[in-house]
């Protein structure tokens, strides 16, 4: 509820649907809201007043709180500005805004108005459109591309057969048609299987996208996670998965989670150098915002950093610019869904590290989140 001892908002704007600040520029605090604004961040206007803008700030997303304070002094100049703004809610989850920041107030007391507005359904969606559009446009057409080509490769070598040539050239001609068409062969059964496991990561996407909160159960984090690890023991028996524990920790979770920490611990399996691969699985709180961490290390050569580059891109992808899978999208989009969030890190001398952020929840044993913080 607006203050009514230092209000600086009209009490009407409490009946608005949409999210209304009043920030001073100087330290880019919030002066005054309204109740919109509190049932979006999670913050009561008490609690606001003199926060700093980067505790409710996503603090992976590009989009950073001195980024959003040059923005606040950019609108008191006279130049309105309008953007896409990732905030961290209370409880830890993560929410897409839309911001309209105007003028208000006069040069000797310049303050900005803020309309803060919860656009996550409306970007997600647009964000999974353009997701199938790349699958669509960029591997299932490299994919039946291949596949085509191999075919054709087939094709030449038994057209060869009908030659007229000698018994002994026959026969060594015999053996390299025979050593193209396996070849050739085993090529487009890999591309076809590679074929599924991108229909196979469209679902998994999609559920993700049709699942609501109803869906999810409250579960010990590291529960959550030794169950997708076993899943995954008889697919990969020469693999070792080792799970930590640093702090118990409760999350919201549902088959998104088991999505996205499957690829994440299938990625490091699969391309390691060696044949009994190693991966280190660790959670507990993030030392930064009190949010449950899963971190999974791997010692293998380093994703490629145009792969992280197109999680973030809207562009149409090149030939010379794209992700080769969708492995990475189904990551970040399923762990997106439950409102949390990926990155990553390299590892020196050699490694990488994936961390999947998620809210913390109350213990069922009677502690809450932020006093595991």
């Amino acid at each position: 509820m607006v203050s009514q001892t230092a209000a600086t908002l009209p009490a009407a704007f409490d009946r608005l649907r949409v999210g209304i600040a009043l920030y001073n520029v100087d330290d880019a605090t919030i002066r005054d809201a309204n109740d919109r604004l509190e049932a979006l961040l999670g913050y009561t206007v008490c609690d606001l007043r003199g926060m700093p803008v980067e505790r409710y700030t996503a603090n992976t997303y590009g989009f950073s709180a001195e980024d959003f304070a040059e923005r606040l002094r950019t609108a008191v100049e006279g130049e309105p500005q309008r953007f896409t703004w990732r905030v961290k809610r209370a409880d830890g989850e993560l929410v897409w805004t839309s911001v309209s920041l105007t003028q208000r107030g006069s040069d000797g007391d310049a303050r900005a108005l803020a309309e803060i507005r919860d656009i996550t359904d409306y970007y997600t969606a647009s964000r999974r459109e353009t997701l199938f559009w790349r699958v669509l446009r960029h591997n299932l057409r490299n994919e039946t591309n291949k596949i085509v080509g191999y075919a054709e490769q087939i094709r030449l070598a038994a057209a060869t057969d009908g030659c007229r040539i000698a018994d002994e050239d026959r026969r060594i001609a015999d053996e390299e048609t025979r050593r193209h068409v396996r070849d050739a062969a085993a090529s487009v059964r890999s591309t076809a299987m590679d074929l599924g496991t991108v229909a196979t990561s469209v679902k998994e996407i999609q559920q993700a996208a049709v699942q609501s909160k109803t869906d999810r159960s409250h579960r010990a984090a590291t529960e959550a996670v030794r169950d997708v690890v076993a899943a995954l023991d008889s697919t990969y028996p020469n693999a070792t998965v080792r799970v930590e524990e640093r702090r118990s920790m409760w999350v919201h979770v549902d088959a998104a989670f088991d999505h996205a920490l499957r690829h994440a611990i299938e990625n490091a399996i699969r391309h390691g150098d060696g044949s009994d691969p190693v991966v280190e699985v660790t959670v507990g709180p993030s030392p930064n915002t009190g949010r449950v961490e899963i971190r999974v290390a791997d010692r293998n050569p380093l994703i490629p950093q145009t792969e992280i580059d197109a999680l973030d891109e809207f562009a149409d992808l090149t030939s010379t610019r794209h992700g080769t899978g969708v492995g990475l999208f189904v990551m970040k989009w399923c762990i997106e869904s439950i409102g949390g969030e990926l990155a990553f890190e390299r590892r020196e001398p050699r490694g990488n590290l994936v961390r999947l952020y998620l809210p913390a929840r109350d213990s069922p044993h009677g502690v809450t989140g932020d006093e595991m913080r």
